[in-house]
């Protein structure tokens, strides 16, 4: 069978030397990723949904690929190794995201670093951090802090490793598990419910061969979009230059009147790239989205009417986000309960059914009777969750931790990770995170709930300081590997790639990915001083934990009645949604409306609505079909010019252009 000229074969083959070139093309694309978005600042590609850098790998990797195609077509890459490819680069660009493990080194030496006698860190908590798991040597720190120094010097090497191969097992670990769940859910996600993946169309696209190229529509957009980046680039540089206004800016000077100056921080904004993106959304989250972050906004509005806006933290809204959040992961599992059972039956052989001659289990569909297509056994999937958790509580009792905390504190965390990995397969929102601006903290990070459940007095210094150490690894739930891991599964199906050899793949890009994201880091720390200090380490460190130790809290029954609050109001929406086929307000709308990165792109959700409901009104789905390279031209044309303008930044050592935020 052939796809626009490429030759699709079931499961077809990985050779070893493109598993090769993923790895190699790790640490580069970890060492560009890590100078874009913390030594320069200059554009985040891992706070969308659909990572810029890697886009841009692929289209180089794929236009290369069709020249030896025409010339050498035995040495050319499959779109099966091409796809291969990509989930590599995604794995490990997560990894050295924004969010993820480059904001633990700054962690591990903050506390020792700017204690003073003045905050009395060293009695607040200092004999609450494992040695082990920390740098306390200034001498050390000096040179990571301030730069000008190198990390090879061998007391450098030798404080930095214990606490980074600790601390390296334990993230691996954990990403090792979210891998295990997410080929448990494998089939029920991507076989039985057929969820739609609109991440992947763009990567998918690309990689089918040669007619992709040659649509009309997709260089109309690609050119409407560079044209943009590049006219916006070149004011950067030069502001005689007049720049296109597509990026955020703030509209709320306009609402100065009472009670609506309540409305805070209130940006539109262009993007070509989320517009491009919010095409491929079902029309029902992108009109929900919009709706629900004025929902939020009105809710703000009605305080600010009322004086309840005094209140801190009114109206709870973060709070209302994790209560709905829970309750699409209580409806997604529910979902497939059936499936589960048959994992369970499958990995028990005294639970399962007795095979027939075919294979096949009585009363259990074909397609669901063998786990032998899955990444994994179902039997070594739950052995390896089971595993993993045996020594994340190994670990946390190690470092001092209660262990009664520990599934608490892990089950919120996988629980919101499985629930943002759903979102993005059915839904495919281009931005999502559990952070909030208005009060700065994680919403959905486990110890704010678990401090708003308990009370800090109850939760003890011993787990109050561990939670600031995890800040670092699990905040604002937005550039995780979970949903790649999945989408890269779905990719599998689609490019026809072996299961089992991508999972294999997908850990050695993590392996890889981890050791080169702490190499980078630490090499151009140790020159020119560590980035995001203040962020990483201070956000807790600074704030938190000394706040909860000198000022005990006790349950917060207001935060508890918001999310208590935000449940209901979801399970309303998806009983309606489930009981009325025009229901316009999708339950994941709501859930997404709350987040930080919303905020930036609420108007590009509206515009993509607009857009999609009009053409689809106008010419059905046979106008859709035909539209989508048009926006795949938006996405591919900004990502190109804008990670051009990022590379000429990092090669010329100055400051670039960042389309985005």
């Amino acid at each position: 069978m052939e796809l626009n000229g490429v030759k699709l074969v079931k499961n077809q083959g990985l050779r070893k030397r493109v598993i090769c070139l993923g790895l190699v093309l790790i640490p580069i694309n970890g060492w560009w990723l890590i100078q874009m978005e913390e030594f320069r600042y200059s554009g985040h590609p891992t706070t969308a949904s659909l990572f810029f850098n890697v886009i841009f790998l692929l289209l180089l990797l794929t236009l290369f690929n069709l020249i030896v195609t025409r010339f050498a077509p035995k040495v050319a890459l499959s779109q099966a190794e091409l796809l291969t490819l990509y989930v590599m680069l995604s794995i490990a660009s997560a990894i050295s995201g924004h969010d993820q493990l480059i904001g633990l080194p700054p962690a591990l030496g903050h506390p020792f670093w700017f204690a003073t006698p003045e905050n009395e860190w060293d009695a607040l908590f200092f004999n609450h951090i494992p040695p082990w798991l920390s740098v306390s040597d200034k001498n050390v720190l000096r040179g990571y802090y301030q730069g000008e120094s190198s990390f090879y010097f061998s007391a450098h090497l030798r404080a930095w490793l214990e606490p980074f191969v600790w601390w390296s097992l334990f993230y691996f670990v954990v990403l090792f598990i979210i891998l295990c769940i997410n080929s448990i859910l494998r089939k029920q996600w991507i076989e039985r419910e057929k969820l739609s993946y609109p991440i992947i169309q763009l990567p998918l696209a690309m990689t089918t061969g040669g007619n992709f190229w040659r649509n009309r529509l997709l260089w109309i957009g690609f050119a409407i979009a560079g044209f943009i980046d590049l006219v916006n680039g070149a004011h950067f540089l030069f502001p005689a230059i007049p720049e296109l206004p597509v990026r955020q800016r703030d509209i709320s000077y306009l609402f100065t009147e009472k009670p609506f100056n309540a409305i805070g921080w209130f940006p539109i904004s262009f993007y070509p790239f989320a517009i491009g993106l919010c095409f491929f959304i079902p029309l029902d989250l992108t009109f929900s989205v919009w709706f629900f972050y004025l929902f939020s906004k009105t809710q703000r509005i009605i305080g600010g009417a009322t004086g309840w806006h005094k209140i801190a933290g009114f109206p709870y809204y973060d709070e209302q986000m994790f209560g709905a959040a829970l309750v699409i992961f209580f409806f997604a599992i529910w979902g497939g309960k059936e499936h589960v059972q048959n994992v369970f039956k499958t990995a028990l052989p005294s639970g399962r059914p007795k095979a027939n001659n075919s294979g096949l289990v009585k009363g259990i569909p074909p397609s669901q009777s063998s786990d032998t297509d899955e990444p994994i056994s179902y039997r070594n999937a739950l052995l390896g969750i089971t595993g993993g958790m045996a020594f994340l509580v190994f670990f946390c009792l190690k470092a001092g931790m209660d262990i009664w905390i520990l599934p608490l504190y892990f089950g919120i965390y996988f629980t919101l990770w499985t629930t943002i990995t759903r979102i993005r397969a059915q839904l495919g929102p281009p931005v999502h995170d559990f952070w909030s601006y208005t009060t700065g903290k994680t919403w959905g990070h486990p110890d704010m709930m678990l401090v708003s459940f308990f009370g800090t007095r109850r939760l003890g210094a011993n787990n109050l300081t561990m939670f600031s150490f995890f800040w670092g690894l699990f905040k604002t739930y937005r550039g995780g590997p979970a949903p790649h891991q999945l989408e890269g599964f779905k990719l599998a199906e689609q490019g026809h790639i072996n299961n089992r050899r991508l999972f294999w793949a997908i850990l050695l890009a993590s392996v890889v990915g981890i050791i080169s994201c702490l190499w980078v880091l630490m090499h151009f720390s140790y020159q020119v001083g560590a980035p995001g200090v203040h962020y990483y380490g201070g956000v807790y460190f600074n704030t938190y934990l000394p706040r909860w130790l000198s000022h005990p809290e006790t349950t917060d029954y207001t935060t508890i009645a918001a999310i208590s609050a935000g449940g209901l109001f979801a399970t309303f929406l998806v009983v309606m949604q489930r009981g009325f086929i025009k229901w316009p307000f999708h339950p994941v709308g709501y859930v997404l409306s709350g987040s930080w990165t919303m905020n930036l792109v609420w108007f590009v959700f509206l515009i993509g609505w607009f857009l999609k409901f009009i053409i689809l009104k106008q010419g059905g789905f046979r106008a859709y079909r035909n539209a989508r390279p048009f926006f795949f031209g938006l996405i591919l044309g900004e990502f190109t010019i804008g990670t051009i303008w990022t590379i000429i930044g990092v090669i010329f050592d100055q400051p670039s252009y960042a389309f985005w935020y």
